[in-house]
C-alpha cells in the first residue's frame, strides 16, 4: 500500500479547487497515508515546493473560492527531461502517487508522470465546462450562479430605464456558462463560438425586438468573439436602445464555491484517493450520468464534444418569444 500521497492544481483556478484538496488529503490520512501539497502547480514540483499538510489545514479551506496552494502555467513540463526532474524530487519526499485538479492540458502531464511511475489521478477543475468526459466540472456551478446572478442584476437597471446591455462571459472554448447563463436568465439573443452569430445578425435581432416593443434586452455573448464595447454601440445605432456593455470578467472565477460544487469536488477527491490506493494511474475522474467515473486520461482527451444545437435552437425559441 502506497505511504505518501500528492495533490496540486494546475491551470486557471475554479470555485471547489480548495474543497477537492482538502478531500485528498482528509481521505488520504484517515487511511494512514501521508498527505503533501505542491504549492504552483508543475511549477512546484520543479522547485520543490513541497509539504506535508494535516487535516487542521484541510478543514480550513473547503469553503474557500481559488486554490489555496497556488497554480501556474509552466508550459516548460511538456519537456521529458523537465517532467524526469519532477520524478526524482517527488522520489526524494517518498511520494508515490499524486491528484491532480485542472484541465485538459493538466490531464497531460499527468498521463506524461504516470508513464514515468509516478501514478495520477486527474480531477475536473474549470469554470468553463470544457472537459467533454465529463458531464459538469468543479467550478462550472459556481461560475454560472455568478453570471446569473450578474445578468439578474443588469436586467433590472435596464428594464428600469428601456435599455440594452451586451454582456461578456468567459468560455470562449466552450460556450456552456453562456448557454446556461442565457436559459436561466431568458437573454434574448445568445452568441458562443459553438453557435456564432454575426454582429449583423445580433443588431437585426435587436432590432426586431425594439420594434416589438421590448423594453429591455440582455444579448449574451462569449468572451473572444468580439469587441463588447463596440458591439453595443452597433446594437445602439441598429436599434435605438441606449445600449451599454459589461465585460463580467474575473469576478466569475472568485467566490465561495456552491453546495454543488462542494460536493462534487469533495466525492471526486474521495474516488481519487481511492483509485490510487488501489495501484491505479492515468485516470481523470469525471462525472457521466450523475455518477463518478474513472476514464483513461488519453481517451478523455479525444472523446468528440458533444453537440449542444438543439439546446441552443431551444433556448433561442423560447427567449425571443415576446
Amino acid at each position: 500500500m502506497i505511504k505518501k500521497i500528492g495533490v496540486l492544481t494546475s491551470g486557471g483556478d475554479s470555485p471547489g479547487m480548495n474543497a477537492a484538496i482538502s478531500a485528498v488529503v482528509k481521505s488520504a490520512i484517515s487511511k494512514g497515508i501521508e498527505a503533501y501539497v505542491i504549492r504552483e502547480g508543475y511549477k512546484g514540483l520543479i522547485n520543490k515546493w513541497i509539504e506535508k499538510v494535516d487535516t487542521t489545514f484541510a478543514s480550513d479551506i473547503i469553503s474557500r473560492g481559488g486554490t489555496i496552494i497556488g497554480s501556474a502555467r509552466f508550459p516548460e513540463f511538456k519537456e521529458e527531461s523537465v517532467r524526469k526532474i519532477a520524478v526524482e524530487n517527488l522520489k526524494e519526499f517518498g511520494i508515490e502517487a499524486l491528484v491532480v485538479i485542472g484541465g485538459d492540458g493538466s490531464y497531460q502531464g499527468a498521463e506524461k508522470l504516470t508513464n514515468l511511475g509516478i501514478n495520477c489521478i486527474g480531477l475536473p477543475g474549470t469554470i468553463d465546462n470544457d472537459i467533454v468526459s465529463s458531464d459538469y466540472t468543479i467550478g462550472f456551478d459556481t461560475a454560472l450562479n455568478t453570471v446569473v446572478r450578474s445578468i439578474d442584476q443588469i436586467r433590472d437597471t435596464m428594464q428600469s430605464h428601456s435599455r440594452c446591455s451586451v454582456v461578456e462571459i468567459m468560455g470562449n472554448g466552450c460556450g456552456d456558462l453562456t448557454l446556461y447563463a442565457a436559459t436561466a436568465t431568458g437573454a434574448e439573443v445568445f452568441s458562443t463560438k459553438e453557435s456564432f452569430l454575426t454582429e449583423e445578425e445580433i443588431c437585426q435581432e435587436v432590432k426586431n425586438l425594439a420594434k416589438a416593443g421590448k423594453r429591455s434586452v440582455v444579448v449574451a455573448v462569449a468572451e473572444k468573439l468580439y469587441d463588447a464595447h463596440s458591439l453595443a454601440t452597433k446594437i445602439e445605432e441598429a436599434s435605438g436602445y441606449v445600449t451599454r456593455a459589461t465585460v463580467l470578467g474575473h469576478v466569475q472565477r472568485g467566490g465561495s464555491p456552491t453546495a454543488m460544487d462542494r460536493y462534487l469536488a469533495v466525492n471526486a477527491g474521495i474516488f481519487a484517493v481511492e483509485q490510487l490506493i488501489e495501484g491505479k494511474g492515468g485516470l481523470y475522474i469525471g462525472m457521466s450520468d450523475n455518477k463518478l467515473v474513472a476514464r483513461d486520461i488519453n481517451s478523455t482527451l479525444n472523446m468528440p464534444k458533444p453537440d449542444k444545437s438543439q439546446e441552443y435552437q431551444k433556448a433561442r425559441k423560447n427567449n425571443l418569444s415576446i
